[in-house]
């Protein structure tokens, strides 16, 4: 692992995105490579948070149980996605667990190692908190529209996120795939609706062209149809 691999496998929106060459490549020198199997955790909710993870290759699911006991999707983490910098900061606990769903190579940054690095490069810690604000409005944006949005929109705006490219990501608007293959139940989970919700929702999208259901795949047909769905109030 060099600078330069790293700088290529963090995304745009990454918390690491704005380092120099110099500071990623103290953090690749750091950093200790590890393959996880599908199915394995990488992170435990309620275990110490003293290592920060940078997946570098595969695809993992983000999740944490509320207090009343039910499963909730917070995300999907592919290919650059930085994992477990809450508890990393903070010292408190994991809030959220990751489990993999394809064979997933991550590195790893101990805590201990990322404070030499701070204390090396002066502007990080700002640009850290940068980060951590942007990272805050967008959690804000999600919040608004569980709490603002109709199950319509609400679920436009879940599968926008699940596509590759993302959303507001620069992605082409031209393609129809998902990261990843859901079912309605894993979906639901996601986007905070019931089974029932999706299933109607879907099937509407689908009698009308937007969408098409097949074998538990979910293919956008109309990206900019799905566009104007999610914006709409």
């Amino acid at each position: 692992m060099d600078a330069a691999t790293l700088a290529d496998t963090l995304t745009s929106s990454n918390l690491l995105a704005g380092c120099s060459a110099e500071e990623l490549a103290d953090i690749a020198a750091r950093g200790t490579v590890r393959a996880f199997k599908p199915g394995q955790a990488i992170i435990l909710q309620g275990d110490p948070g003293d290592t920060l993870w940078i997946v570098l290759k595969g695809l993992a699911r983000v999740s944490m149980v509320a207090a009343n006991g039910r499963e909730i999707v917070l995300d999907y983490a592919e290919r650059g996605a930085v994992l477990g910098e809450i508890a990393f900061l903070d010292g408190g606990e994991r809030t959220a667990s990751v489990e993999t769903i394809e064979p997933v190579e991550a590195l790893s940054l101990s805590r201990t190692a990322f404070a030499e690095i701070i204390g090396k490069h002066q502007g990080l810690a700002l640009r850290l908190l940068q980060a951590m604000a942007r990272r805050l409005r967008q959690n804000n944006t999600v919040i608004e529209a569980d709490r603002a949005y109709t199950s319509g929109p609400r679920l436009a705006r879940f599968l926008l996120r699940l596509m590759m490219g993302g959303e507001g990501e620069g992605g082409d608007p031209s393609e129809t795939r998902l990261k990843i293959a859901l079912s309605q139940g894993e979906l639901g989970n996601f986007a905070g609706m019931s089974r029932e919700q999706i299933n109607r929702q879907l099937s509407a999208w689908a009698d009308g062209g937007i969408v098409a259901l097949k074998g538990g795949r979910v293919t956008v047909l109309d990206r900019t149809a799905l566009v104007d769905i999610a914006e709409a109030w």
